[in-house]
């Protein structure tokens, strides 16, 4: 797989790939057409089937990605959201969105990749015009922006999933107290 998934919400996934966004070289994850179809096929937006995609799909999906993130950046900071990103996420739930088939075998669900933008859009919205907007946080590493819905029992999760950051999180504040143990007391006057 190309892409994480630690969310398991599409339009908070879909936040993440742009990884890092505030260091000084965030790493894009939707890079071209076949990231970005890469990202509709891995994250389940597209199932049983293939999304072609082109350049212009790229750039409207790193500007509704932007959009979506400026929305909850405004809520976790609350703050009034922003009249531009408001009409690109309305702009692009505005689309039909993917569209499920039932099959002999399962299922499958089609999309273009307006349609498939239209979905997370769809979800963007659920979320934070919902109950769960109450839940969004950031994750606490410093160097992950990822953003997901905190539903630990007291709301003290801290970070976007235990098996990246959570663990480099433990094992670097692990590391500092064995350090402290090691160091040897200086000497009284």
């Amino acid at each position: 797989m190309e892409h994480r998934f630690p969310c398991g919400n599409t339009a908070l996934d879909f936040v993440g790939t742009l990884r890092a966004r505030r260091n000084a070289a965030p790493l894009e994850k939707l890079g071209s057409p076949e990231s970005l179809q890469a990202w509709f096929r891995e994250s389940g937006v597209v199932v049983g089937t293939e999304t072609t995609c082109v350049p212009p799909d790229v750039a409207k999906a790193v500007t509704l990605r932007e959009a979506i993130y400026a929305l909850i950046w405004s809520r976790l900071h609350q703050e009034p959201y922003d009249e531009l990103s408001l009409a690109v996420v309305n702009t692009a739930a505005r689309s039909p969105a993917a569209i499920p088939q039932l099959t002999r075998t399962g299922h499958r669900i089609e999309a273009t990749a307006d349609q498939a933008l239209s979905t997370i859009a769809r979800d963007a919205i659920t979320i934070l015009g919902g109950s769960d907007a109450d839940l969004l946080k950031e994750c606490g590493r410093p160097e992950c922006t990822q953003v997901y819905l905190d539903r630990s029992r007291g709301g003290r999760r801290e970070w976007c999933a235990m098996e990246t950051c959570g663990n480099k999180m433990k094992a670097k504040a692990y590391r500092a107290r064995k350090k402290d143990q090691t160091r040897p007391l200086s000497p009284r006057p």
